[in-house]
């Protein structure tokens, strides 16, 4: 390959990357309205704090994976899970900040499993002297973990179809989830990393789904709320 074409490919790589991370941010900000309500109310209420540890652990997994310590040149990948990271753990703190009793104990006995899987993920990773064997072990587990993180929204797809509203799923989540999905799709082919595309891959699909449903459902009710509120029969 001339490096003409290496060079248009890094561009198309990094200017992927670099889009990703901008979509993923409007992920990461999606609870704050939540969270608002939270510290506005002062307690969690009936809110769940499971999302945000599934989400550190994610986060921290993928970041791992996207290290030089891992995998080769995955910079954007180490950089959008590091902010993603961030964002879930302040977010733990203030649910626990504002949680009962209970939920506090609960809350940080999870943290406590995030921290200690996580570092078992680094430790034994790193006992595999065999950098191929270790990216590949890594990877899957990476892999596994965003499958299962963008298949999460099934649930609402469930929902949505059978309530026949999309007031549950916010459009603006879907299309961040779309863009974010695409753009590391387009990363990491141009990197050649299936660990990086084929997860991304599978949330671009889903995220085409949800946009579909939103925009069949939405117009549906729209043309229903059209319809007389008092019809005649006479």
């Amino acid at each position: 390959m001339s490096r003409s074409m290496l060079s248009v490919d890094t561009f198309c790589k990094d200017a992927a990357g670099v889009a990703g991370n901008i979509f993923a941010f409007g992920l990461f900000v999606s609870p704050v309205p939540t969270f608002r309500r939270i510290a506005r109310n002062r307690s969690t209420e009936n809110f769940s704090g499971l999302p945000y540890i599934y989400a550190l652990l994610n986060c921290l997994v993928t970041l791992w994976y996207g290290t030089p310590f891992v995998s080769y040149d995955n910079i954007m990948v180490t950089s959008v899970n590091s902010i993603g990271a961030a964002f879930q753990l302040v977010y733990i703190i203030l649910f626990i900040t504002y949680a009962d009793k209970r939920k506090k104990v609960r809350m940080l006995g999870m943290l406590m499993v995030d921290i200690v899987l996580f570092s078992v993920i680094v430790v034994g990773s790193l006992e595999i002297n065999n950098f191929s064997l270790r990216r590949v072990v890594v990877g899957f587990l990476s892999c596994a973990a965003l499958i299962s993180m963008f298949a999460s929204p099934l649930f609402i797809i469930n929902l949505v179809i059978k309530t026949r509203s999309v007031e549950f799923m916010p459009f603006y989540l879907s299309l961040s989830t779309l863009l974010m999905s695409a753009s590391f799709l387009a990363y990491g082919i141009f990197n050649n990393d299936p660990f990086v595309y084929v997860p991304n891959g599978a949330g671009t699909v889903l995220g085409i789904m949800q946009l579909g449903l939103y925009s069949y459902y939405k117009r549906t009710s729209t043309e229903e709320s059209t319809e007389p509120l008092i019809v005649s029969f006479g």
